[in-house]
């Protein structure tokens, strides 16, 4: 390169050298690596979802099949019998009514305890802090019983009611340390500089706080939302009407139907394997339905860049 005093270096133009394409080889062990973990990764994903896929395949399968044991991972003589019997049940629709209801409101009433109940456990100045804490903890330890609890349910008046379903289990306490190790580590410099700008208590936990900490919420919602869409023993223990049973304690009696080789009303008799495939079925399939809108926010660093040194 020549330079305005006439003068001939060796210098690289840095323009020529930042145009031109760099490419890095990987190394034969690095090549390696990746195609045993590329194996590894797709034998760990099969296995996972064979159960699944076979479970699928089970519930559109015809009974002779499955009584022979020639249902692996794709439906033999296809057959929609049991789910016409089980769909074909009003009752089947109205406590799937029900389990849509009682997950959206216990799951929301649950979010909003634990949020605000850990964000407060996250503060040292809070008075009474280590109380509130081994209350919490005292819990995970020691629960009041079966008996006991059910008396308490009867006495507060929440048997037979959707309160008997959404209520005991407002707070899982995992849930809520979770949560307050999440709150323990958020950046204080976000919430004094709020608090300098004029915000109140409340304004930072709703404003600051809970915007940055979607990936939190959004893991602990689902963890809720799986619990209260996958329990009925509680609704076994304390409702009475049949029109008030979620889905899965219809599905669970089914089940116990199916045990003794029930009629599903109509004259094909199903065993056993296929009732409780399609029960599975109709049971995980919402669930499965929310997790690819959930997933986002378990792989994204939603903290980073929020406070820049």
């Amino acid at each position: 390169m020549t330079t305005d005093t006439g003068v001939t270096t060796n210098t690289p133009d840095i323009t020529a050298v930042s145009r031109a394409t760099i490419t890095v080889k990987d190394t034969p062990g690095y090549r390696a690596f990746r195609m045993v973990n590329g194996l590894v990764l797709v034998v760990i994903t099969f296995l996972t979802l064979y159960p699944f896929l076979n479970m699928v395949a089970k519930a559109f399968s015809s009974q002779a099949y499955i009584a022979a044991g020639q249902v692996n991972l794709w439906p033999r003589g296809f057959n929609l019998t049991t789910f016409a019997s089980v769909m074909g049940d009003e009752i089947f629709w109205v406590n799937y009514r029900n389990t849509f209801v009682y997950t959206l409101l216990a799951t929301a009433i649950a979010m909003a305890l634990t949020t605000t109940f850990a964000y407060a456990l996250s503060k040292p100045y809070l008075k009474g802090r280590g109380v509130l804490i081994g209350l919490a903890m005292v819990t995970m330890l020691y629960a009041g019983g079966l008996i006991p609890n059910y008396l308490l349910i009867d006495a507060l008046g929440f048997k037979n009611t959707m309160w008997a379903i959404v209520v005991p289990g407002a707070i899982n306490v995992f849930n809520l340390l979770v949560m307050k190790s999440f709150f323990d580590n958020f950046p204080k410099d976000l919430e004094e500089a709020a608090e300098i700008d004029g915000m109140s208590q409340f304004g930072v936990f709703f404003r600051i706080v809970l915007p940055l900490s979607k990936a939190v919420i959004a893991t602990m919602t689902l963890f809720y939302a799986v619990q209260f869409w996958n329990s009925w023993f509680q609704a076994y223990l304390y409702l009475n009407d049949r029109d008030m049973y979620p889905v899965t304690l219809y599905l669970r009696n089914l089940l116990a139907a199916a045990t003794s080789t029930t009629d599903l009303g109509s004259d094909t008799v199903q065993i056993q394997a296929n009732v409780q495939s399609v029960a599975m079925l109709l049971t995980v399939l919402p669930i499965v339905c929310v997790y690819p809108f959930i997933q986002k926010y378990f792989v994204s660093g939603v903290m980073l860049g929020s406070v820049k040194g």
